[in-house]
C-alpha cells in the first residue's frame, strides 16, 4: 500500500487538484454558469424524456441514459464515500464536495455533450464517450485507446470491486453474513442482467434508480424534520472546518479538501469520463439536451444524496475520529437516529445503490470494448471476467480496493480532461446554437452536422437536415 499511496499523493496532490478546479471554473465561465442558469430546463428535458414512448424502437431514451448513468454514479460513493470523506477530512470534506459538484457540473456539461456529438452506431444504440472523441475529435487515436483500457479496467473492474466490498461489509455488520455467500448471491445477479446487454441494463435502471434515490432521500429529510433545530449547527460545522484557522495550521484544510474532492469525484463523477459514455447512447434532437440532463445528475447525485448521507452522520453526533469508516459508520449513525433496523435499511438501502452501480459501471467498459472490437467472444470474456472481479470484491482488502480505484480514476480524469479542453469550443458554440433556437421560439431545437462544416464528415450520427438521427 505504500506505493499506491505515493502514487494516489503524486496525482491527486500536485496534478489532478489544480487541473479539476481549473477546467471546472474556466467551463462556468465560458458556458456562464450554465448548471445554475439553465437549472429549470435540466428539469423540464428530463421530465420531458421521462414521458415519451419508444415507440418500438431499440433507441436508449434520454431518461434510461440519465438513469444508467446516476445507477453508476449513485452507490457506494453516496453511503461509504461520504463517511469515509468524513472520517480522514473531517466535516469541512462536505463542503469541498459540494463546491465540486457546483463547479463539476459545467464540466459534465462539457464531456456529455461533446459525446453525443462524436457518437456512432452500436448494435443496440449508439456508442461514445471520451475514447471516441479523442479518436474522432483530437484525431490521437492511442489516447482514445490508452483512455478505453483505462475505463474498462477502472470500472469494469477496480469500482465494482469496491462496490461488492461494500456491499459485503454491510450484510456483515447487519447480519453477520460471510463475505463468500453475499458475494455469489451478487456475481450470479450480475451475469444475469449483464448478459442481456444494454437494453436490460435500462430497463432495470430506469426502475431501480428512481425508487431507491427517493426511498433514501425520504428517510434523510425524516432525520433532518427530526434534527431540524439543529441544522444551522451543522452548516457552521461544516463550513467552519473547510475554512478554520485550527484546522488550517494543523493542515486539516487540506485533508477535508483532498478527501472531499476524491470522494465527491468518485461519487459524482464529474469529468472523469465516465457518464458521457452513456449519455452518448441516448436518441435525442440537439447534442445539448443531454449535455444538460447529464450535468442534473451531479447535483443529483452530490447535492442531494451525498448530503443526506453527511446530514445524517453529523446529527447523530457519532465519533468521527476514523476508527469507524466506511458504510459502518454511515450504519452507527442511522442506528443511532432511528435504532436497531436503521443497521438493516443502510445494508438493503446500499445493495440496490452498489448493485445498480455495477451494472452501470459494467456497461461503461462495454462501451469501450466495443471500441476495441465488435466480436461478440471478446465481450463474452469481458462479461466474465467482470462477474470475477465483482467476486474478487466481495473477499479483498477495502484499502486495497480504494487505493486501486483512485490511482486508476486518476488517470482517466487526466486523459479525459486535457481532451475535453481541446475540445470545448464545439460544446460552447453547441450552447450558443440551442439557446438561439429556443430565444427564436423553438421549443424542441434540432442539430444538423454542417453547422459544424470543420468537422462535419466525423459526425456519423447527425444528417443534414437536423433531428434525424
Amino acid at each position: 500500500m505504500t506505493v499506491i499511496n505515493f502514487i494516489n499523493d503524486l496525482l491527486w496532490t500536485y496534478i489532478l487538484l489544480a487541473l479539476l478546479l481549473c477546467c471546472a471554473l474556466w467551463f462556468s465561465l465560458k458556458t456562464k454558469f450554465v448548471q445554475i442558469r439553465m437549472f429549470g430546463e435540466m428539469v423540464r428535458l428530463l421530465g420531458e424524456s421521462a414521458g415519451k414512448p419508444e415507440n418500438g424502437e431499440k433507441h436508449i431514451s434520454s431518461f434510461q441514459a440519465f438513469a444508467i448513468s446516476i445507477a453508476s454514479r449513485v452507490g457506494t460513493g453516496n453511503l461509504a464515500g461520504v463517511a469515509t470523506a468524513i472520517a480522514v477530512g473531517g466535516p469541512g470534506a462536505v463542503f469541498w464536495m459540494w463546491l465540486m459538484a457546483l463547479l463539476g457540473a459545467a464540466s459534465s456539461f462539457v464531456e456529455s455533450t461533446l459525446a453525443q456529438l462524436y457518437k456512432t452506431h452500436g448494435k443496440d444504440s449508439y456508442v461514445g464517450g471520451p475514447a471516441y472523441y479523442m479518436r474522432k475529435g483530437l484525431k490521437q487515436p492511442w489516447m482514445g485507446t490508452l483512455f478505453a483500457v483505462l475505463i474498462t479496467i477502472t470500472f469494469g473492474f477496480a469500482f465494482n470491486s469496491v462496490q461488492s466490498n461494500t456491499i459485503c461489509a454491510a450484510f456483515e455488520h447487519a447480519f453477520g453474513w460471510e463475505h463468500t455467500v453475499v458475494g455469489i448471491v451478487i456475481t450470479v445477479s450480475t451475469i444475469l442482467i449483464i448478459f442481456g446487454g444494454v437494453q436490460r441494463i435500462a430497463r432495470v435502471s430506469s426502475i431501480l434508480v428512481p425508487v431507491m434515490a427517493l426511498g433514501y432521500v425520504l428517510l434523510a429529510l425524516f432525520i433532518v424534520a427530526l434534527n431540524i433545530t439543529e441544522v444551522p449547527a451543522v452548516i457552521r460545522l461544516i463550513v467552519s472546518h473547510a475554512f478554520g484557522w485550527e484546522q488550517a495550521l494543523g493542515g486539516g484544510v487540506g485533508v477535508a479538501l483532498m478527501q472531499g474532492i476524491k470522494r465527491g469525484l468518485f461519487s459524482n463523477e464529474a469529468g472523469m469520463g465516465s457518464a458521457p459514455n452513456v449519455a452518448a447512447t441516448a436518441h435525442v434532437t440537439h447534442p445539448v439536451k443531454q449535455g444538460l440532463i447529464q450535468a442534473l445528475g451531479v447535483f443529483t447525485d452530490t447535492l442531494l444524496i451525498c448530503t443526506c448521507t453527511a446530514f445524517i452522520i453529523l446529527f447523530s453526533g457519532v465519533s468521527i475520529n476514523g476508527e469507524t469508516n466506511g458504510v459502518q459508520l454511515t450504519q452507527l449513525a442511522l442506528t443511532h437516529e432511528i435504532g436497531q433496523w436503521g443497521n438493516v435499511f443502510v445494508a438493503v438501502a446500499l445493495f440496490f445503490f452498489a448493485f445498480s452501480s455495477i451494472l452501470g459501471n459494467y456497461y461503461y467498459g462495454e462501451a469501450n470494448i466495443c471500441y476495441f472490437s465488435r466480436s461478440k467472444w471478446v465481450l463474452v470474456v469481458y462479461r466474465l471476467l467482470v462477474g470475477g472481479m465483482v467476486m474478487f470484491g466481495a473477499v479483498a482488502s477495502l484499502e486495497v480496493a480504494w487505493g486501486l480505484a483512485d490511482i486508476t480514476m486518476g488517470l482517466m480524469a487526466l486523459f479525459n480532461l486535457i481532451a475535453i479542453s481541446l475540445l470545448g469550443k464545439y460544446a460552447f458554440r453547441l450552447l450558443d446554437d440551442y439557446l438561439a433556437q429556443k430565444r427564436r421560439g423553438i421549443k424542441d431545437p434540432v442539430f444538423c452536422k454542417n453547422q459544424l462544416p470543420e468537422i462535419e464528415a466525423d459526425l456519423e450520427c447527425w444528417s443534414e437536415e437536423g433531428g434525424k438521427q
